[in-house]
């Protein structure tokens, strides 16, 4: 409620997991994209996973390069797992 980035992302792995509380993928996807407005790079991560996978947003591989890129850039390195998987795989991009 307060605006602060981290637990924006706790809540949402809170709802997401259903530890806590009932599991609802769009509140936690919510969560994460006001992280990710203030450029935390875990919501940025958290959020291109929700829209990888489809979970409480449309499927959207390209807003999850995306997102992954905006968190690679900033030094998450599961940011940059998840992009090179992106990339292996053809998710939202070329395979290469």
């Amino acid at each position: 409620e307060q605006g602060l980035a981290q637990a924006q992302v706790y809540l949402g792995d809170c709802y997401g997991k259903g530890e806590g509380c009932l599991q609802d993928d769009a509140k936690a996807a919510r969560l994460f994209k006001q992280a990710a407005e203030q450029d935390y790079l875990y919501g940025q991560h958290a959020l291109g996973n929700c829209y990888r996978m489809g979970a409480g947003v449309e499927q959207d591989l390209e807003m999850a390069l995306r997102l992954y890129t905006q968190a690679v850039e900033q030094g998450l390195a599961d940011g940059h797992y998840a992009l090179g998987r992106c990339f292996a795989e053809g998710r939202g991009v070329v395979q290469d």
